[in-house]
C-alpha cells in the first residue's frame, strides 16, 4: 500500500524578496496528492516586500503571521495551525525537488523514526565558498555519523504527534533550536533516518564574512544546546575539550598553506574561526564554559 499521510510543509519567512517565489514554486510543483499536502508560510515580520509577495499568493498557499521574532517562533505558528499527519520543514531560501515529499515521507512509516533529513545541496549557481556550504551542512554527517546525531530544519519531517508531545520548538534559541529538538527525541527513544534521495537545494553563504558569521552564530548558539543536555552529552561520551577546538582551527590553518584545496581549506579555517569565537562569546552569554 502506497504511504501518503496528510502532510503540513512549513516553511520560516524573513525578508526573502529574492528567493520566496522560487520556494513556493517548487513546493507547488511537488509529486505528492494534492489533496494529501497544506504548505503554510509562516511571516516573520519581514519589512521588504515578501509579505506583498506571500499576500499574492495566498489562493495556493495558508499564510499566517508570527510577530516573535526566530526561526523556531515560527515554525511553533505553523505547527499549532497544521491539519496534518506530517510535519515537514524547508527554509524560505531553499528550492526542493519534485520528489523531495514522498521520498522523506516514507521513512516515517516505521514508528520508531522520530524525525527523518534529507539531503542539502548548494542552489547552482554558486562560488566555491557556496560549494563548501554542503559540508556545513552534510546531513549525511549529521544524522549517521555525528553521537549523537542531529536533524537540520531546513530538510527535516516528523510526524505531527510526535512534536506535539515534546512541546515543539524550543523559542529561547534563535539558532540551534533543531539541534535541541533532536537531542529530546533522542531522548525519548527515537530514532532519525537519513534520506539520500530527498534532496533541497538552499542558498549557501558565498563569501568568506558571510561564512565567518555563519560560523560564529553556529558557535553562540551551540553553546546553549550544549549547557540545555550536558548530562545526555556526557552519557553518550561527550567530552568538552578547549584543546580540540584550537587544534582544529590550526589544522585548517596549515591546510590552507598546502597546495591542494586551498579555497576548500581557507572556507574550513575562516568557519571554525567564526565558531571558536562564536563559543567564547556564547559561553560568557549564557554562564557556561562549552568549548
Amino acid at each position: 500500500m502506497t504511504f501518503e499521510p496528510t502532510v503540513s510543509v512549513i516553511v520560516p519567512v524573513f525578508n526573502s524578496q529574492e528567493t520566496i517565489e522560487d520556494c513556493l514554486d517548487s513546493l507547488l510543483q511537488l509529486d505528492y496528492p494534492k489533496r494529501n499536502i497544506e504548505i503554510i508560510a509562516v511571516d516573520n515580520g519581514s519589512t521588504d516586500q515578501t509579505l506583498s509577495i506571500l499576500e499574492r499568493r495566498a489562493a495556493e498557499i495558508v499564510l499566517l503571521h508570527e510577530p516573535k521574532r526566530g526561526p523556531a517562533a515560527a515554525r511553533n505558528r505553523g505547527l499549532l495551525n497544521a491539519n496534518g499527519q506530517v510535519a515537514a520543514f524547508t527554509d524560505s531560501d531553499c528550492i526542493v525537488e519534485s520528489n523531495w515529499l514522498r521520498s522523506i515521507v516514507s521513512a516515517l512509516q516505521e514508528k520508531q523514526v522520530g524525525a527523518a533529513g534529507g539531503r542539502i545541496l548548494a542552489k547552482i549557481p554558486c562560488n566555491r565558498i557556496g560549494q563548501f556550504g554542503e559540508l556545513i551542512h552534510d546531513h549525511h554527517n549529521a544524522i549517521e555519523v555525528c553521537e549523537p546525531p542531529y536533524v537540520i530544519t531546513m530538510n527535516w519531517a516528523s510526524r505531527l504527534s510526535v512534536l506535539k508531545d515534546l512541546k515543539f520548538f524550543d523559542e529561547t534559541f534563535t539558532r540551534c533550536e533543531d539541534v535541541d529538538l533532536s537531542y529530546r527525541l533522542l531522548q525519548a527513544g527515537y530514532d532519525f533516518r537519513y534520506v539520500p534521495d530527498a534532496i533541497i537545494y538552499h542558498r549557501n553563504e558565498s563569501t568568506l564574512g558571510g561564512l565567518l558569521h555563519e560560523g560564529f552564530l553556529h558557535g553562540y548558539y551551540a553553546v546553549l544546546a550544549l549547557k540545555r543536555h550536558r548530562h545526555f552529552l556526557e552519557q553518550m561520551g561527550h567530552r568538552r575539550s578547549l584543546l580540540n577546538t584550537y587544534r582544529n582551527l590550526g589544522s585548517r590553518l596549515l591546510d590552507c598553506l598546502g597546495e591542494q584545496n586551498r579555497m576548500e581549506s581557507a572556507c574550513g579555517f575562516v568557519f571554525q574561526m567564526g565558531k571558536a569565537f562564536g563559543k567564547i562569546s556564547g559561553s560568557i552569554r549564557y554562564g557556561a564554559w562549552e568549548p
